[in-house]
């Protein structure tokens, strides 16, 4: 058994700067204050999940941060994955949620009846121009219509969330949260997209808070050349190839003229977007910090294919990542289905040895 918990966090380290590079680098921003003033996103429950023996009151000196996947709604997914990593390492585990996702978004965002005919309108739209647009639905239009208009909004999620995490961890070093010592360390499971944001805290090390910290991938770590976000569940077709084109030529300008901050976080991204770039640069990172990352991949992961990790990984890659598939039917988004279609033997085996794994990783 587990115990949960809340913190209320309200967003104030790098709200300023952030707020700047909204105006800097998103036109539909202009004289509105555009997405720095959705509150959503600037108060934020987090969930907590500890140990069943958690009952002496007494602060830990290690816990584990999570991070979720692109265009994640809910926890429901993820909270078995929290409940069995506390549970087997005997320490909390802080679901952190990215910038505009989860609560972190206004409610419309994922309200079936709201988003529907915003949907049957761009379809049509679509249609009327002789586009073919391929997985467009209620699930991802929020995201999707989003990035299209500007997907210098993924950049900056992800910057957001940056700050957000080092605030927090500066809050944990001046005791602010019982729960944790002082001196807690953080290790990190991350999946999908949020090992890109995991990728980005350890190479850039913002605060120091990420030194000696260990991190377990799942389902994630590839070049974002090589990620593909055309799904059902992500992005549609139009809006993720926006994407992908954007981040390989316009961004790097953006980078090249300094308009991204001056700290090495936009490096530490950068470094992760194809093989060409800051190659030498990151197959360093992943050669020094090998006994610290762990990645295990899915053979079927159309999202985040095997491949594209190993180009992110470099010469480290055979140390670092584990591949395997199940045998039963599964997906990068519903990698342990619950739909009472596979067996849920086999079901259940896998999940333990992809998270008996982690757990054991990050238990040190």
């Amino acid at each position: 058994m587990v115990q949960k918990t809340i913190i209320s966090f309200e967003e104030k380290l790098g709200s300023n700067e952030i707020s700047l590079l909204r105006e800097r680098l998103i036109s539909d921003n202009s004289g509105t204050g555009g997405d720095s003033v959705i509150k959503e996103n600037r108060m934020v429950n987090l969930k907590v999940t500890m140990p069943g023996n958690h009952s002496d009151g007494r602060s830990y000196r290690s816990a584990i941060l999570m991070f979720h996947g692109l265009n994640e709604r809910s926890w429901q997914k993820y909270e078995p994955w929290a409940e069995y990593l506390s549970l087997y390492t005997d320490v909390p585990v802080v679901l952190f949620p990215i910038s505009f996702h989860i609560d972190r978004s206004p409610r419309d965002w994922s309200d079936p009846r709201k988003m529907q005919p915003l949907v049957r309108e761009e379809i049509e739209k679509n249609i009327f121009a002789g586009n073919v647009n391929e997985n467009l639905t209620f699930a991802n239009y929020a995201l999707s219509s989003r990035i299209k208009r500007n997907p210098v909004r993924f950049y900056i999620a992800g910057r957001e969330t940056i700050y957000n995490v080092c605030q927090f961890m500066s809050d944990v070093a001046n005791g602010v949260y019982p729960l944790f010592d002082k001196e807690c360390m953080f290790n990190i499971f991350s999946y999908s997209i949020g090992s890109l944001l995991s990728q980005v805290l350890l190479m850039s090390n913002p605060g120091g808070f990420f030194k000696q910290s260990r991190l377990f991938m799942f389902c994630g770590g590839s070049l974002f050349a090589q990620m593909n976000g055309n799904s059902r569940m992500i992005m549609d077709k139009i809006s993720f190839e926006r994407l992908h084109q954007f981040y390989r030529n316009d961004f790097l300008k953006l980078y090249n003229c300094g308009l991204l901050g001056e700290d090495i976080v936009p490096e530490a991204f950068v470094a992760h977007i194809e093989k060409s770039v800051l190659k030498s640069k990151r197959d360093k990172f992943y050669k020094e910090n090998h006994d610290r990352i762990r990645v295990v991949a899915l053979t079927g992961d159309k999202v985040i294919p095997a491949d594209g990790i190993r180009a992110a990984l470099g010469p480290s890659w055979k140390s670092l990542l584990k591949e395997i598939d199940f045998p039963f039917g599964y997906s990068h988004e519903i990698p342990f289905p619950q739909d009472g279609k596979g067996d849920r033997n086999q079901i259940t085996r896998s999940f333990r040895k992809v998270f008996s794994s982690a757990a054991r990783f990050l238990k040190h």
